[in-house]
């Protein structure tokens, strides 16, 4: 079997993990399973957004915006700036192109529809071969617990922009929800799993928090390897390691195996090539900066071979 062969599971957040979930998807197609964060789902004026799931769908999808780094190409603005002059709230902006996906979804949820199902419809109208699938059904959210008060995912990333110290991660289950039958099946199934350079702390620990998910990880006979989200003690892009400096973990590629007990191999930077002394699991050292669409294919032809050494 040769590893485009392979059925792969990525576990992945947005622009960071979506970039290597792209560079999967051209090489896989169908044999690529996405599971995909939505502890930051919330429901934004009356309508259900998904930005992890919608940045992985327009990325893999070919609608990013490469410069921006978020949403989709070509977006205009004339619904937010007729709401806020309004008076209404502007702090979390969506596009005009993008509001026709908010729609669209809040209405089949409304329907019954459940959120795995109408991802699977969203993704073969864009024409992505990988199934891309929410972690969850239900609504799961990931809460941020700072000195003063404790705050909803989106009201600290995008309405603070990240700046309070975080104390604490917390997540929140009211309808008690578990992993669906698909992000089970596909873990179950998978002949390798790779956890994409998203933020461990806001992107994969969600998933891991999400009821009969990490047990499914850690029974599984599919080797499991991370790719590093951190070059040179410091995060691409996002608050990695400031939320690492503020809970008191080193900055560092073995603290993010640590935090991961689970893995079998490491994916990491060529540049971090001495936290490899610190690390006790097989480690591979490449280029992880993804710049380009072609290092993004690049980065995952690295890790698919990587994976090549590992039998169970």
């Amino acid at each position: 079997m040769t590893r485009e062969d392979k059925k792969i599971v990525a576990l992945c957040g947005g622009v960071g993990g979506a970039k290597l979930a792209y560079g999967l998807n051209r090489l896989l197609g169908a044999k690529l399973s996405i599971i995909v964060n939505t502890g930051d789902d919330f429901e934004h004026l009356g309508l259900s957004v998904s930005p992890d799931l919608d940045t992985v769908v327009y990325t893999l999808g070919e609608l990013a915006d490469e410069e921006r780094g978020w949403g989709r190409a070509g977006e205009s603005w004339n619904f937010m700036d007729a709401l806020g002059g309004l008076g209404g709230e502007t702090w979390f902006r969506l596009g005009d192109r993008d509001l026709a996906l908010h729609v669209l979804r809040s209405r089949a949820l409304r329907a019954g529809v459940s959120l795995t199902d109408f991802t699977r419809e969203l993704a073969q109208r864009s024409n992505i071969a990988a199934a891309i699938l929410p972690m969850s059904d239900d609504p799961f959210a990931t809460m941020i617990v700072t000195a003063d008060e404790r705050m909803s995912f989106q009201r600290y990333f995008v309405g603070a922009q990240a700046q309070p110290v975080v104390k604490r991660i917390e997540f929140d289950n009211p309808g008690k929800g578990t992993a669906t039958n698909a992000v089970l099946q596909s873990i179950g199934n998978a002949d390798a799993i790779i956890l994409c350079p998203s933020n461990p702390y806001l992107s994969i620990d969600p998933i891991l928090a999400v009821p009969g998910l990490l047990p499914a990880l850690e029974k599984a006979e599919a080797p499991i390897v991370a790719v590093s989200p951190l070059v040179g003690g410091r995060a691409i892009k996002g608050p990695t390691a400031k939320i690492m400096s503020e809970l008191g973990v080193e900055t560092n590629c073995a603290s993010i195996v640590r935090h991961y007990p689970f893995l079998d191999g490491f994916v990491m930077d060529q540049v971090d090539q001495s936290d490899a002394e610190q690390i006790k699991i097989p480690v591979h050292l490449t280029d992880t900066i993804m710049r380009s669409k072609d290092e993004r294919i690049s980065l995952a032809r690295a890790c698919l071979k990587f994976l090549e050494h590992f039998n169970r």
